[in-house]
């Protein structure tokens, strides 16, 4: 799979992510559905701790990602709903080191949301990838 950056602009490149990718050559894609910060049995961990909540969403996306045969590496398009912008924004360094551990900065959209599936969760995301 080739991954060629489209940045029209360069201001979303110091948030992490990419306007665009062209994506070519890709063979297989999944689809993630939203990952949050819950154990192996649903139950939501970290109450009140977005840093906390974010950093367990990507723990599980990765796990998600190796069961697939894939990594960070191989995301090309982000989806996060965080019931707090501001707050998840104060922590999206946590995103920075996972995904710049990996070289990759997908393109993503952040939205804010009133609330998500489980009560007590703040925090989403939703991937797609592709190798």
């Amino acid at each position: 799979m080739q991954r060629t950056a489209v940045n029209p602009w360069d201001w979303s490149l110091k948030l992490g992510y990419n306007q665009a990718e062209v994506i070519q050559g890709a063979t297989r894609q999944v689809i993630c559905a939203g990952q949050t910060a819950v154990d192996a049995n649903g139950n939501p961990q970290h109450p009140g701790d977005m840093r906390g909540q974010i950093g367990l969403a990507l723990e599980n996306l990765e796990a998600v990602l190796t069961s697939a045969g894939m990594d960070l590496s191989n995301v090309t398009r982000l989806g996060i709903y965080a019931t707090d912008v501001d707050e998840a924004l104060k922590n999206f360094d946590v995103l920075g080191q996972r995904f710049g551990a990996a070289q990759s900065a997908p393109p993503m959209t952040l939205v804010g949301v009133t609330r998500l599936a489980i009560p007590g969760l703040l925090f989403e995301i939703e991937a797609t990838a592709c190798d």
